[in-house]
């Protein structure tokens, strides 16, 4: 179940508190009148089952309680009372095959803010592939990958495309370009200073790698997981599963293959530099494809459950 916490206008507080309670599928409705502040107005605050949080959320859209008060959604830990259980048995379906689609397109705003803490992951993720590159370290090469934050763009990406949000397509298309040049960057200078004080050269780039030549050698399979593991990401995300994460991360050599081209670009290794180039544009456009077409498919089959329900929301079409 979620948690729903409101600020509704006064002259909107009554119909709202009404609408809660003669849902059969929300709980724990009350309200306390005027003591909101900023913004003003009745708190107001129920939980909700998954299922229907979308046709909530929908509804209250349509009042203008978006725009006009405030919106809170959080994550129930436990509700062990009868009454929830009641709650929960009124909503049809599964929890987990629920797609809060609000929840979804607010966290896939924040993942594209731009934050200095994903440049940083993002480079250090970059620098340690390139080690990976010059120890031939399958190791480390998982480790870069489970370090790199480039995914939240990528389903960000792909949430854009597929709900037809172009700023939100924009913002995730300059990240990921963006994060990526300045990773990049970085670990060339890293990888010029490590040549400068004689701890690599050319050949252990260039040189036999059984454990990590696969980074710039891109064929057929490169496309195969790249496709699985963006399906697999986004359902991660829209069905609130993040364990399920971690192997999407290790299933992608994204950041292996920037570590790979920045220390072809750092040493000279222009063999290279296509190989790993393509790795890199193959695992984005893959996992980008993936994820729009996952999320197509999940919004027809929200729309075709919802349209059985006259309250039915709206969440991508607003």
């Amino acid at each position: 179940m979620l948690t729903l916490r409101l600020i509704v206008p006064p002259d909107r507080g009554d119909a709202v508190v009404r609408y809660l309670t003669e849902d059969d599928r929300t709980t724990n409705v009350y309200v306390l009148r005027g003591c909101a502040v900023r913004p003003s107005g009745d708190l107001v605050s129920c939980e909700v089952t998954r299922e229907a949080a979308s046709d909530v959320l929908g509804w209250l859209r349509r009042q203008g309680i978006f725009e006009d008060g405030s919106v809170v959604l959080t994550e129930v830990a436990a509700a062990p009372s009868a009454n929830a259980r009641a709650t929960e048995r009124a909503a049809p379906g599964a929890p987990d095959d629920a797609i809060v689609w609000e929840a979804v397109l607010d966290n896939a705003y924040g993942e594209v803010r731009g934050s200095w803490s994903f440049y940083a992951f993002l480079t250090l993720a970059t620098a340690i592939a390139s080690v990976a590159v010059v120890t031939d370290s399958s190791i480390l090469v998982v480790g870069a990958m489970v370090v790199g934050p480039e995914f939240g763009a990528v389903a960000a990406l792909a949430l854009g495309i597929a709900a037809l949000r172009p700023r939100l397509v924009r913002d995730a298309a300059l990240l990921l370009l963006k994060g990526f040049a300045v990773a990049i960057a970085l670990t060339v200078v890293l990888a010029l200073l490590a040549r400068a004080v004689g701890w690599i050269d050319v050949p252990d780039v260039t040189g036999p790698r059984p454990l990590t030549g696969f980074i710039w050698r891109p064929d057929k399979w490169s496309a195969v997981v790249a496709v699985l593991a963006g399906a697999a990401g986004v359902l991660s995300q829209t069905a609130g599963r993040s364990n399920a994460l971690v192997g999407v991360f290790i299933s992608v050599t994204t950041v292996p293959a920037a570590g790979d081209l920045a220390l072809s670009l750092a040493l000279g290794a222009p063999q290279q530099l296509a190989g790993s180039g393509a790795q890199l544009l193959i695992n984005l456009a893959g996992m980008t494809a993936a994820g729009v077409t996952t999320l197509v498919i999940q919004r027809a089959l929200w729309r075709l459950k919802r349209a059985r329900r006259p309250d039915a929301g709206q969440a991508l079409e607003q």
